[in-house]
């Protein structure tokens, strides 16, 4: 049976070597190998899935899709455009920069936190659809201390203009004005206004996780990294029953 084979030019680009007029001038300059031998030839056809390759001597993994957790900051946008500011993947360190990556999800320009980004569109559908239940949990500084009827509002599920929510989950510990909210979906600003229809306001909130992936502790905000293979595997259970990365 014949394998797959994909052209080299076409796997560099993917792999976010370079455009595909830069790849060809760095393959036609002798700087790629596959299995170990220098191949010229933009062209060259060969199955990425079975074959090492290197660039300027640095092995490049092929993988079919790529997923990466950020530690957003404030002031950054969720998006790849800069129409609306300071898109998030533009802080990304080089090696992680990818003209491919798609948001999972949003979170407002103000707010910090977890926020993933991946190469596979179908999943970053199911993992912000609300027919799948991915819980976001977040913490959230607020003016005004929350309330046990808060708790039970939050439990009910809350009626926006645009949607009735699914319950969400309120807790804290010894200060109420400090607390953690676990939401199902994902709607405009949806934890500000939860508590602004309670008459409260928020004044810091931050993503810390999206289903089983936590916020690692030490993470610097505007850090990124890719996500590890336990992670994905969690994700793909979580949002695409059976799918594999």
């Amino acid at each position: 049976m014949t394998g797959r084979r994909d052209r080299l030019d076409k796997v560099l680009v993917h792999l976010a070597v370079g455009s595909r007029s830069e790849v060809g001038r760095v393959i036609r300059s002798g700087a790629v190998t596959v299995e170990e031998k220098v191949v010229r030839d933009p062209e060259f056809k060969f199955d990425p899935t079975r074959s090492i390759v290197t660039v300027d001597g640095v092995a490049r993994p092929y993988r079919a899709f790529y997923h990466v957790l950020l530690n957003k900051p404030a002031g950054t946008v969720t998006s790849t455009s800069e129409r609306d500011g300071t898109p998030v993947t533009s802080i990304l360190p080089d090696l992680l920069k990818r003209p491919d990556w798609m948001p999972v999800g949003r979170l407002d320009k103000d707010t910090e936190g977890l926020l993933l980004l991946t190469t596979d569109g179908t999943l970053a559908h199911r993992l912000t659809h609300p027919k799948w239940k991915v819980a976001k949990t977040y913490e959230a500084h607020l003016i005004k201390p929350a309330t046990s009827w808060d708790v039970a509002a939050f439990a009910r599920g809350m009626k926006l203009e645009e949607a009735e929510l699914q319950p969400a989950e309120l807790t804290w510990q010894d200060d109420a004005t400090r607390v953690r909210v676990v939401i199902a979906e994902g709607k405009y600003h949806q934890v500000k206004r939860m508590f602004g229809m309670r008459g409260n306001e928020v004044t810091y909130l931050r993503r810390v996780a999206f289903g089983a992936i936590t916020l690692p502790a030490d993470l610097p905000v505007g850090a990124a990294r890719e996500l590890s293979d336990v992670e994905i595997s969690t994700l793909y259970g979580a949002g695409n029953k059976g799918a594999s990365a």
